[in-house]
């Protein structure tokens, strides 16, 4: 129903995204995606390119007077630094002077120098950067807009960084993001936002990156996304699918997953109860993170994504081969943050809009955001009817 495609490289003209199944009548502006890719670059520890790095977004098509036609929408993120890498990254014939031969452990680089058959690990770290993900936060802006007009609304929050874990069981709801975002590592615990804070500071000085863990939260999920009849329709892994794609995400988990692994069976499931005023279900809990048999349950949904440290750092100590003359040195060094954890956050928060929109288009159907939104005011409104 909903389908994506980026492309482009990391220093190279910009990056484009075209999505198409968005229904027509959905608002979308330049101000808006630029004010979402804005939030991409949030975050103590990252580094000097986002400081001077602006995202300058147009609109190439499937818009017109601020509002989706129905067709295939396309947006274009101009790299600001193109003029210095005009050369370097030409796409006419031509060669490089500075090959990079010494591959990142931990990086695409060799990996997929071994498969494309390439010598010159930057005609695969471009790609593989998580530059990339500009492009997917453009197109999970136009998948957040749309699941607002269904009153589903996405938010994400840091709860480890490093070695510092959040102890507070308090997740933030949708009026909590700007708390969120003014946090420098993204936190909404103000006691464990200081010792990562602390924690990214010594990994600096020492040259070193650090990884933690972003949990996502949707609320306002209707019950009935995703299904239980066929392995690759379950919500969860979907999911599951989608957040591993991000850059560095090495784990996923639905709800407290690790945790209930150890418990006992009495413990680790969601009591149901009727809620006689609103006419439905509910869980009292959020241990299985909205999700039962790979089907929404109309709960709050959480899901986390566990990013490892970033394999480029600022002081190469990692060792490696040269592959030209397969001698043994050390990595080479791109400019590189000391964490993009607080960021990374923000694209599960695309990944995750993402999966919802296609699943609820797959849903309630419909050619407009107005017939969308008639049809899910009928499923709910049946639902009710039935219990």
């Amino acid at each position: 129903m909903l389908r994506y495609l980026t492309a482009g490289e990391s220093h190279g003209r910009a990056l484009r995204v075209i999505v198409e199944g968005l229904p027509a009548g959905l608002p979308i502006t330049v101000e808006h995606l630029q004010a979402e890719l804005s939030r991409r670059r949030l975050g103590y520890g990252r580094g000097p390119r986002m400081r001077f790095e602006q995202d300058e977004v147009t609109l190439v098509g499937g818009v017109r007077h601020g509002f989706t036609k129905g067709g295939p929408v396309a947006v274009d993120i101009a790299n600001t630094e193109w003029p210095k890498w005009e050369q370097e990254m030409s796409p006419a014939p031509g060669r490089t002077e500075r090959p990079l031969t010494q591959p990142r452990p931990g990086h695409a680089d060799l990996a997929g120098m071994q498969k494309y058959g390439l010598s010159d690990a930057r005609d695969v770290l471009e790609r593989a950067s998580a530059r990339e993900t500009a492009a997917r936060v453009a197109a999970g802006t136009c998948a957040k807009t749309f699941l607002s007009h269904l009153g589903v609304e996405v938010l994400s929050h840091v709860v480890q960084l490093g070695p510092v874990v959040s102890k507070s069981t308090e997740r933030p709801a949708p009026a909590d993001l700007d708390q969120v975002d003014r946090s420098p590592v993204r936190c909404f615990d103000a006691g464990a936002e200081e010792a990562m804070i602390a924690a990214i500071k010594a990994a600096a000085k020492d040259g070193d990156s650090l990884g933690g863990v972003a949990e996502v939260l949707a609320y306002g999920v209707p019950v009935g996304l995703g299904s239980h009849v066929h392995w690759d329709r379950k919500l969860d892994g979907l999911l599951a699918h989608a957040l591993m794609s991000i850059h560095a995400v090495k784990a996923v988990e639905i709800g407290e997953g690790f945790d209930i692994a150890g418990r006992r069976g009495s413990l680790a499931h969601d009591p149901i109860a009727w809620d006689a005023q609103a006419g439905e279900y509910r869980r009292e809990s959020a241990l299985a993170g909205g999700i039962e048999g790979g089907i929404s349950t109309g709960g709050l949904l959480v899901a986390k994504a566990a990013m490892k440290p970033l394999s480029t750092l600022n002081r190469p100590v990692l060792k490696t081969v040269d592959v030209s003359t397969k001698e043994e040195t050390v990595s080479f060094k791109e400019r590189t943050d000391v964490t993009a954890v607080p960021a990374m956050g923000v694209v599960a928060e695309t990944m995750v809009a993402l999966v919802l929109t296609d699943e609820s288009l797959r849903k309630f159907g419909g050619d407009s955001v107005d017939e969308v939104v008639r049809n899910h005011r009928t499923y709910l409104q049946s639902i009710r009817d039935d219990a």
